[in-house]
């Protein structure tokens, strides 16, 4: 079967290319899952540039991709509650989905929303989960106020349509050119980061959700509340999280510095926030999708052949939204 695969580190145009691979065969408890869109996300182009060089279990080629949606094709002799010609979407944490067929556990996919397509329906899974997890995270409850940062992007976007479902104030910032689509997002208060400091207009935030990290990370304590939350997706660990990724707790420790000093000046906490799969969580996401409380926002779809296109967009970094790669 065709995929793309990274075979290489350095420029995008020569670290990628259209490979023949063996289609997948399943185990027990998973299932073939024919592609008909997958997504780019940016970290995608970070695994490119070298984020995953240390990580043990990853070897070049790999087959790129971590968003899917798609038909099951065949299942698992354990697999239960899918069948073949079901229609299903998830997000693979082990990458793979830039191919014509994937096999995936049983456990991590959900049935596709009946009112998307499969190319809405594969912009959703990374960015949908991580900005649950982060609003979970930060047990965002009916009544918060909540600053967004980057109102504009896959999670961003994704973030305001969840938090408003859930009944909070939402703050959020962007650029000039994107203040009207993300205010039709649902946010309360846009801010535009080039003509206004979103410093001098939020103050007393219950949550920050900062996709952004340094100085944003750092600078979100001084607009929550004496006990808010910082939730961030780019900064460094957590002491919890730490413990669970076997990182050096010392090393971290100064990197945390500042932001200790800041917890323990407004009583705050702070997390990062690492993305899992979880088939429950996308099971919530499509029910809110089909109750027309999340919408899909997709900057522009690119065919298969064109997927070296779609990673330079990408990398451009000024998409509205997510960039999708149509397989069918």
């Amino acid at each position: 079967m065709k995929a793309i695969q990274h075979i290489g580190y350095g420029e995008i145009s020569e670290s990628i290319k259209f490979s023949e691979i063996e289609k997948p065969t399943i185990n027990k408890d998973e299932v073939l899952i024919e592609i008909f869109a997958a997504s780019v996300n940016p970290l995608g182009i970070k695994v490119l540039n070298g984020k995953w060089k240390t990580k043990k279990n990853y070897t070049l080629p790999a087959t790129l991709g971590y968003d899917v949606s798609g038909k099951i094709v065949a299942v698992g002799e354990h697999v239960t509650g899918f069948n073949i010609g079901d229609d299903v979407y998830t997000y693979h944490n082990k990458q793979g989905t830039f191919a014509e067929f994937v096999a995936i556990s049983q456990d991590n996919i959900s049935l596709k929303p009946k009112n998307l397509n499969f190319e809405e329906a594969s912009s959703l899974p990374l960015v949908s989960l991580t900005a649950l997890q982060a609003l979970q995270r930060g047990q965002l409850k009916f009544g918060d106020k909540i600053l967004i940062h980057a109102g504009s992007g896959g999670v961003g976007s994704i973030a305001i349509q969840i938090a408003k479902a859930k009944g909070a104030y939402v703050y959020t910032t962007t650029s000039t050119d994107n203040v009207e689509w993300v205010k039709a997002l649902g946010a309360d208060r846009v801010i535009d980061y080039k003509t206004e400091d979103y410093k001098t207009i939020v103050k007393d935030l219950d949550i920050v959700l900062d996709p952004l990290g340094d100085p944003y990370t750092e600078d979100a304590f001084k607009v929550i509340k004496e006990g808010g939350k910082v939730i961030s997706l780019v900064g460094p660990p957590d002491e919890e999280t730490a413990k669970k990724m076997g990182a050096n707790q010392d090393d971290l420790k100064q990197k945390r510095q500042k932001i200790t000093e800041q917890m323990e000046l407004k009583s705050a906490s702070y997390s990062l926030v690492i993305l899992k799969a979880n088939a429950k969580q996308l099971d919530e996401i499509t029910q809110l999708v089909e109750a027309q409380k999340i919408q899909p926002v997709i900057d522009k779809v690119f065919p298969f052949k064109d997927t070296l296109k779609a990673f330079l967009h990408v990398k451009n970094g000024r998409t509205k939204g997510k960039v999708v790669i149509k397989m069918k």
